[in-house]
């Protein structure tokens, strides 16, 4: 039986995100190629953090990631990565298709969304904490 949480040396945790990213200009360019190419590339990235991707998907001009990640990740610097490399390696591996709608050399939009995520909603921990007993 696995554990829903991870442990660190003086930490127990469970931290996972939902990512959002958005093509240039919403254009329409992920393709069945690119998709799976994404998968691949976001994988191997989140392996190198660290990190385990448990989901991902898309349409043509954006893709959901959710990932699972430790406390000492910084998740913009991560996330920055996340975007560069896919980026990058799209652009070289797919330029032929995506200069003829691109005219400089994009992929990504510069922003992103994140939210966490996690097996509770604000309202149960809201209750939760009120709940506790005060010391008196």
């Amino acid at each position: 039986m696995t554990s829903l949480y991870d442990k660190g040396f003086r930490s127990v945790y469970s931290l996972a995100a939902h990512i959002v990213f958005v093509t240039k200009y919403r254009k329409k360019v992920i393709n069945k190629d690119i998709h799976s190419r994404l998968a691949t590339i976001f994988d191997e990235t989140c392996s190198k953090w660290e990190t385990t991707l448990l989901e991902f998907n898309g349409e043509d001009d954006h893709v959901h990631l959710l990932i699972r990640y430790h406390p000492q990740i910084e998740l913009s610097k991560f996330i920055a990565n996340l975007k560069t490399v896919s980026s990058r390696l799209i652009r070289k591996e797919f330029g032929d298709y995506l200069d003829k709608i691109y005219c400089k050399p994009v992929f990504w939009t510069g922003s992103y969304f994140v939210a966490s995520c996690g097996g509770v909603t604000v309202e149960q921990l809201k209750k939760y904490v009120e709940q506790q007993a005060t010391p008196e």
